[in-house]
């Protein structure tokens, strides 16, 4: 009883911190002036409502969103393989997502929504073929074999994605090509978001529904089936709801490395292994990793950095200091 009070004031804190990061997210910037705008100037400033309201609102609503669907998928991902190395970018599924929207892009395709099909078509490809190669692999366990096809798989989309780029129109095609392989939310708008939000929020919520079952497909097939559950059709259930709003993200963002790694390991220090406040809690820490790494990203110098190198940074550190801890190994 205490260990679910105490996780259920951690969730209530981190839901509490989400919001007054994004309150204040939304008010930081370059204009009126550098940093934090005050609301009584705010009130008075049309441009700077403007501002608010057609860039620092979506932008910030992206990359809570991004956080957020890049933290749950990685959690499932780790709990369903039983790896804690498993993240998206791993698998081949973010490089897969990329890949596919880079593919659109070349065939002419500037809807979101074909992005979008492609990009999830791609990464559910990508998910595919580093199952089945593991299942093929000789030697090593089950998780070595995974990860190692993994590796592959991503290392074949990023080929295939290089080669777009070659081919592409240097004048029209090749400069979102590039975008989409350093990861940003600079070009995000209004219209992109709401067309993105029911692949990214729909999938999570269901997940979210379902995380009891999370719990059970991520023990031994015995466990499943004396639950009267089916674990082979459960766990591709599962996978295809996490890789959908993965994909749906890489589609507005471009390949956004290390949140899917880095984010699940924070939730199930705080957490424990159960999924049910596990990913309730990679859902929040998600959004305000994203968050943090998105205003780091525009504010911290005079030119904005890629996200990719932001999160990248940012996460690497913190997976350093994860892996250097004492009670490491009881929380990974």
């Amino acid at each position: 009883m205490n260990n679910r009070k105490n996780a259920g004031l951690r969730l209530l804190l981190l839901a509490a911190a989400l919001l007054i990061l994004y309150a204040v997210s939304l008010l930081l910037g370059r204009y009126p002036t550098p940093g934090l705008t005050s609301p009584a100037v705010l009130r008075g400033d049309r441009m700077a409502q403007l501002i608010l309201t057609s860039i620092r609102l979506p932008r910030c609503t992206a990359a809570v969103l991004l956080g957020a669907a890049l933290g749950c998928g990685g959690l499932v991902f780790q709990l369903i393989f039983a790896n804690p190395l498993v993240e998206p970018g791993f698998l081949g599924i973010s490089q897969g997502a990329a890949f596919g929207a880079g593919l659109a892009i070349l065939l002419g395709g500037q809807a979101l929504l074909q992005i979008q099909l492609f990009a999830a078509a791609a990464a559910l490809a990508g998910l595919a073929l580093s199952y089945f190669l593991a299942q093929r692999l000789r030697f090593g366990g089950w998780l070595l074999r995974l990860l190692l096809a993994g590796i592959a798989v991503s290392a074949l989309f990023s080929a295939g994605l290089g080669f777009i780029k070659t081919v592409a129109d240097p004048l029209t095609q090749l400069p979102e090509l590039s975008y989409w392989m350093l990861g940003g939310l600079s070009g995000i708008t209004a219209q992109q978001l709401l067309k993105a939000l029911p692949a990214i929020v729909l999938p999570m919520l269901i997940l979210f529904t379902l995380r009891w079952r999370i719990n059970i497909l991520s023990a031994r097939d015995q466990s499943a089936y004396s639950m009267g559950l089916n674990p082979k059709a459960g766990r591709l259930l599962i996978l295809c709801l996490a890789v959908i709003p993965v994909a749906a993200v890489t589609a507005l963002s471009g390949i956004v490395m290390w949140v899917g790694l880095i984010v699940p390991h924070l939730a199930r220090k705080l957490f424990g292994a159960d999924a049910s406040r596990s990913l309730p809690g990679a859902i929040l820490i998600g959004g305000i990793f994203g968050l943090v790494c998105d205003n780091a990203a525009r504010l911290l110098f005079p030119g904005e950095i890629p996200l990719g190198i932001m999160t990248a940074l940012l996460g690497v550190t913190l997976f350093i200091i994860i892996l250097t801890r004492p009670e490491t190994e009881q929380t990974c």
